[in-house]
């Protein structure tokens, strides 16, 4: 017996009695059966296939399509930035046995990656680096709004600091790179990776955890591991601990005053924690020449200056290019003035400081 189901002519068993007879089909019936169930299944297929909308892009698709164009975009801009290299080969791996062993470096091996990130290249400089700023977790830079300026071809951010840097040291660099740049409030690296990726020593100063991810991923970013040393410490005029202040969900900003946190954005949202507090002349060996000492640290500089007077009196070319931010209101809630700094300034042989903006430029001449 042949039951039509659905439209398709199938032999298929069937219940019967005693007194009924098995059917007999003749073994030549066979081809044509195969031959009109294919003609049938193909007569579906083609009726399914019309029905059906046609789109041309599914959401599968789409994802995939934008997933991979993050992907292509990441190793083209690993592949473009050029390695940092150092003329000086002797001088590439930083000698950590003269610095002080009361603050050992900061592990970036030993620090957790908080969340996917993306790397941003630095534009506008003559030695382009990697950082990461955007994320796909809490912190403040919104990712979508950064991963479609990165489809339009813009950064995520401008060169700042980083242009500065590289200007002072490239005047420097004709005498070679045998010298240190020291960061102090390194924040996410900006200042730190404009130096290393010119082949210069950095010894960069940084106390909040989620900015020492952010510049350890920028160390993996550049391939600058021999090059950066990184301290989980606040620089300051004495060895011991000091409370912090940062605003939740905010990379920048954070101030041992509470006010001087807040001043920049209005927030009410705020963290207290403790860090390390060092010297940086009792990091810094008096056999190391240091290039350029940059430092912002809402507020604190002075304390920081003060912490680094043998550094700071070595005498003329031997004494680091200054570059501290100098904003009266800062420094009045850390109970220090612009005056009481340019005084010490002038105590240890600084007489030729400019204005740029927040910032202050500080030289000695021989």
């Amino acid at each position: 017996m042949v039951f039509l189901f659905p439209k398709l002519l199938l032999p298929v068993p069937f219940h019967r009695s005693k007194s009924q007879s098995s059917p007999k089909l003749n073994p030549q019936q066979f081809p044509l059966f195969a031959e009109k169930n294919l003609n049938l299944l193909f007569s579906m297929a083609n009726a399914w296939k019309r029905d059906k909308p046609f789109r041309l892009l599914s959401p599968k698709l789409l994802f995939l399509l934008f997933s991979s164009t993050l992907l292509l975009l990441f190793l083209f801009f690993s592949f473009l930035t050029p390695r940092p290299s150092n003329p000086n080969p002797n001088f590439l791996t930083l000698n950590t046995n003269l610095l002080s062993t009361s603050i050992p470096p900061f592990d970036c091996i030993k620090s957790p990656q908080a969340h996917p990130v993306v790397a941003s290249v630095v534009e506008g400089v003559r030695y382009p680096f990697l950082y990461s700023l955007s994320d796909f977790g809490k912190l403040p830079d919104k990712p979508h709004k950064n991963i479609v300026r990165l489809l339009k071809g813009k950064a995520f951010r401008k060169p700042d600091i980083s242009v500065t840097i590289q200007e002072i040291l490239e005047e420097a660099k004709g005498e070679g790179t045998n010298g240190f740049v020291v960061d102090v409030g390194a924040n996410v690296g900006m200042a730190s990776f404009a130096a290393a990726a010119m082949g210069f020593r950095v010894l960069a100063f940084e106390p909040v955890f989620e900015n020492l991810q952010k510049i350890c991923e920028g160390i993996y970013f550049n391939r600058v591991a021999d090059l950066v040393t990184l301290f989980e410490a606040a620089a300051s005029d004495g060895i011991g601990n000091i409370t912090i202040h940062k605003l939740v969900g905010r990379l920048d900003n954070s101030a041992v005053s509470a006010t001087g946190a807040k001043l920049a954005f209005k927030s009410n949202e705020e963290v207290a924690f403790k860090v390390r507090t060092v010297p940086l002349d009792e990091v810094i060996p008096t056999s190391e020449r240091v290039l350029l000492l940059k430092i912002d640290v809402q507020g604190w500089e002075y304390h920081v200056l003060k912490g680094a007077t043998k550094l700071l009196s070595r005498k003329g070319s031997q004494a680091p290019y200054l570059i501290y931010e100098e904003d009266e209101r800062l420094l009045h809630a850390s109970n220090s003035s612009t005056k009481e700094i340019r005084d010490f300034l002038h105590s240890v042989g600084y007489h030729d400081c400019t204005q740029h903006g927040t910032d202050a430029h500080c030289t000695k001449k021989d």
